[in-house]
């Protein structure tokens, strides 16, 4: 990463906005419930200087806690950022407003197929703005696994009993299913749900926690408890390999096909504070907060040509820049045919001995 340019990247929009913002007596507030990584002081600071505009961030673990949350927040939140997979549901359940992308100067450097895809334009509407997207792919410690994996199947192997890790979400459905061999994932019938379900109790004294955070599972790896799991392509392992604790990790996408995603901003429904709501999201799709944003989690670009300055050519191919038809090799997060049911069947396992 060209720190360099990147800090004169945020200089030049905190000129920008400095001149153009009216003075302000005391900070406006922004609250945005969002993913770890997702509002690093690192980027939100510069963003905070030049608006007026105070970051309170609450964090998910997972895309299950957007709804509960603000079904629970009475009007507490400004901006969301849930998955690909979730953005609809968002929709459905009135918690958010259609975007104005007229007020968003770089709206139009959003990959078309983003910008274009499902949930986000609905109707006419725009309700969700691209942030960040990536993959869910596997990680391992080589010293402590034989031979070279390539599958899913690593997650249900004896040889590692009391050293898997699993991420606390529905997802763990999906990964089972493909495992499995359904290609169907997002829509399975009672019978596979139930076939995913029984794999998924067998898997469980192999598993030597559910993690729910990031945080969480880097700790698990840090302190030698866990030797596999699935992960957030490029976070954790970048932050574990950090910790110089005497092993490295890897990470593989299996032969089964990695998962994708794509996180969002989305307007929470009334918000009282969506002059800065806008501001934010403007700043996110800028050079500073897409190079801030990549440089913080490893993910992927949303805005191909705001990362030019900030990523050298490696980077850039490591980052998928330019690359949107990596997505076609990946299973791109989908919102369940049968929500309520995939839920079930995760509590149910989750509940079991």
């Amino acid at each position: 990463m060209n720190t360099l340019k990147l800090c004169k990247a945020a200089t030049a929009l905190m000129v920008t906005l400095a001149t153009t913002l009216p003075a302000i007596g005391q900070a406006a507030e922004l609250n945005v419930l969002t993913w770890e990584g997702y509002a690093d002081k690192s980027f939100v600071e510069p963003f905070e200087k030049a608006s007026g505009c105070k970051v309170n961030a609450t964090y998910v673990g997972s895309n299950d806690d957007f709804a509960p949350k603000l079904a629970a927040g009475g009007g507490v939140y400004d901006i969301i950022t849930p998955s690909i997979d979730t953005i609809g549901l968002m929709r459905q359940a009135g918690y958010i407003a259609p975007i104005d992308t007229a007020k968003l100067k770089d709206f139009g450097g959003i990959y078309k197929d983003f910008a274009n895809g499902p949930d986000v334009s609905v109707d006419g509407k725009i309700w969700a703005v691209p942030l960040v997207w990536g993959s869910i792919s596997l990680m391992y410690r080589p010293d402590k696994v034989s031979g070279t994996p390539d599958s899913i199947g690593i997650l249900f192997d004896p040889a590692y009993k009391g050293r898997i890790s699993m991420w606390d979400d529905k997802s763990a459905i999906y990964w089972t299913a493909r495992y499995l061999g359904y290609d169907n994932i997002y829509d399975l019938s009672d019978e596979q749900l139930e076939k995913v379900k029984e794999k998924l109790i067998e898997q469980k004294p192999l598993i030597r926690k559910y993690w729910a955070t990031a945080g969480e599972l880097t700790e698990l790896f840090a302190n030698q408890e866990v030797w596999v799991s699935n992960t957030w392509t490029g976070l954790q392992s970048k932050d574990i390999n950090a910790l110089k604790k005497g092993f490295v990790v890897k990470e593989f996408s299996p032969k089964e096909k990695a998962e994708g995603w794509m996180d969002s901003m989305q307007l929470v429904k009334d918000s009282p504070n969506e002059d800065c709501a806008y501001k934010f999201m403007n700043y996110m799709l800028s050079p500073a907060g897409q190079c801030g944003i990549i440089k913080v989690t490893g993910y992927f670009p949303t805005v191909p040509g705001a990362v030019s300055q900030c990523l050298t050519p490696e980077e850039q191919k490591d980052r998928k820049v330019n690359d949107v038809d990596f997505v076609k090799t990946l299973k791109m997060w989908q919102m369940p045919a049968r929500l309520d049911k995939y839920l079930e069947v995760w509590n149910a396992v989750k509940a079991a001995p």
